[in-house]
């Protein structure tokens, strides 16, 4: 856990030296050996509800999700992941990932049942793809490598204000405010949220990505 409570955004690389990448339909999601685009950057929020887990939100604004739907062959591959954006995202467990710790690398497991973040390694054209399933299988496939990303804090002010209009009534209570020239009226720091907010910031500087 302690890899994403220090950092705004995470990089996640396969076994196969390959990124966890946001399709650009806002849909779908892939493995991609080009990491230093906006698509391989992933937001990370802290649950306070639930201190064991995370949420990835996708430069597109949605969530990593373990979806029901099943992949081309579902007893190899598992299901799919996808990015979505719940009516609710506070309530919806698809959305929640458990990281566990696997030496220097780490271990995602669905909140909601219990399966894991799976990097396929099968022939094409199941290389690229992203699934969640059993532990059964290659175990390589199931291990990420996690990179700290930094966020430019103008963008992380936007990505803020998406998540607080999207989760919470209080949206409509500070509509009126000001921050940093984006339209509201008093000085609210992203990087230190008020405690009903429920995702925190830190900074970490170890990858940086220029956006």
């Amino acid at each position: 856990m302690e890899f994403f409570t220090k950092t705004p955004a995470v990089r996640l690389k396969s076994h196969l030296n390959r990124y966890l990448t946001a399709g650009e339909d806002q849909s779908s999601t892939r493995q991609s050996r080009c990491g230093d685009v906006r698509l391989a950057r992933w937001l990370v929020e802290l649950v306070d509800t639930n201190p064991h887990v995370v949420r990835l939100k996708s430069c597109h604004g949605r969530y990593l999700t373990a979806s029901a739907a099943a992949a081309a062959d579902p007893i190899f591959l598992g299901r799919k992941v996808h990015q979505t954006l719940p009516e609710n995202p506070a309530r919806d467990l698809t959305i929640e990932w458990q990281p566990i710790r696997d030496g220097f690398q780490v271990k995602l497991k669905a909140a909601g049942c219990g399966t894991y973040l799976r990097a396929n390694g099968a022939a094409p054209p199941w290389r690229n793809m992203v699934t969640h399933g059993g532990a059964a299988g290659p175990g390589n496939w199931l291990v990420w490598d996690v990179e700290a990303v930094e966020v430019a804090e103008d963008e992380a002010v936007v990505d803020y204000w998406s998540m607080v209009s999207s989760l919470s009534p209080v949206a409509e209570q500070i509509s009126g405010l000001d921050i940093g020239g984006y339209g509201f009226e008093s000085p609210v720091s992203v990087w230190s949220p008020a405690p009903a907010t429920p995702l925190r910031w830190w900074s970490m500087k170890k990858v940086v990505i220029k956006i």
